[in-house]
């Protein structure tokens, strides 16, 4: 996948999320869940893109081991409010496949950035 494609898959995980947030209910659980939610799962997507950005290549390692562990956070509160029953298990269970796959694409990225970086 390459990177464009790859800022449009997160930039769409980030609409999901903002979409899930949306509908959380309004008490104590739903919002300060669903804030956690909100700003990991939007940070994936705006991480990336700082990541493509970056001005050499451990930039690039860097930016894209923080979109892992926003990724990361972002299933735990998936996880939560899964178990929890707190949101539409069907959306949830959706978001944190997405997320799966995000994490898993980041982790190969990260491999494979590495090992470039010991090539050169």
């Amino acid at each position: 996948m390459n990177s464009h494609a790859l800022k449009r898959r997160t930039k769409e995980f980030a609409k999901g999320v903002i979409e899930f947030c949306r509908v959380l209910p309004n008490n104590r659980e739903g919002r300060l869940i669903g804030n956690q939610l909100f700003s990991s799962g939007t940070s994936v997507a705006a991480n990336y893109r700082a990541a493509c950005r970056g001005r050499s290549r451990a930039e690039f390692i860097a930016k894209l081991g923080i979109v892992e562990e926003e990724a990361d956070e972002t299933l735990f509160w998936l996880e939560i409010i899964d178990e929890m029953e707190i949101g539409d298990t069907n959306v949830v269970q959706l978001l944190m496949e997405e997320c799966d796959e995000i994490i898993a694409i980041m982790v190969s990225s990260i491999k494979t950035a590495r090992q470039e970086k010991k090539s050169r």
